[in-house]
């Protein structure tokens, strides 16, 4: 099984970047080992890591290459405090979420939807977070808020990847904010 976890957002944003921060952030932070592989020496599962940023529907050759694809990216939802985290399925978007707090989001949206009538879709899980700062000015400073969600983001996206097959441990522990200070580096 082929996994991919793609970071979406504008890492030049502040919390429009959390998408790529946090795919960063797993990448170094942590190592994955496939656990089918280690248990019965079946076909290795593989993950990857990649920085989506704004690409939306250039990124269709990518996503149908994998059999489940994991998207971290912001989201908006009516009535919802900055840093909440919500989970779920693309095949069962809540109602609350809008997913349209900047244009690539809704593109990203619209890539998605393209990609299903095409019949290539994968499995897809997307975990958001409802930012605080979008704006028009580069920052790479996330806000307090996003911060203290992240952690919720981090432990759902951890959760959902050991549940495809992986056994996780952490080899690095580098904050989020000094890699969302260096994500236009690359990972």
């Amino acid at each position: 099984m082929r996994v991919l976890v793609l970071g979406i957002g504008n890492i030049l944003f502040g919390d429009e970047g959390i998408g790529v921060h946090l795919c960063n952030f797993l990448k170094v932070n942590y190592e994955f080992h496939s656990l089918d592989f280690i248990e019965s020496k079946k076909e290795k599962n593989t993950i990857e890591f990649i920085d989506g940023g704004t690409l939306a529907n250039m990124l269709i050759p990518l996503i149908i290459e994998y059999d489940n694809v994991l998207i971290l990216d912001c989201v908006s939802v009516d009535n919802a405090a900055v840093g909440e985290v919500y989970s779920f399925s693309f095949d069962k978007i809540p109602s609350c979420i809008t997913w349209a707090g900047s244009a690539h989001e809704v593109e990203m949206l619209q890539t998605l939807h393209l990609t299903r009538l095409m019949g290539d879709l994968p499995s897809v899980q997307i975990i958001g977070i409802v930012p605080e700062v979008i704006g028009e000015d580069t920052a790479f400073t996330l806000s307090n808020s996003l911060l203290k969600g992240a952690i919720t983001m981090q432990n759902a996206a951890l959760k959902y990847i050991e549940s495809l097959g992986f056994k996780i441990t952490q080899k690095n522990n580098i904050p989020l904010q000094e890699i969302a200070n260096n994500s236009y580096r690359g990972f």
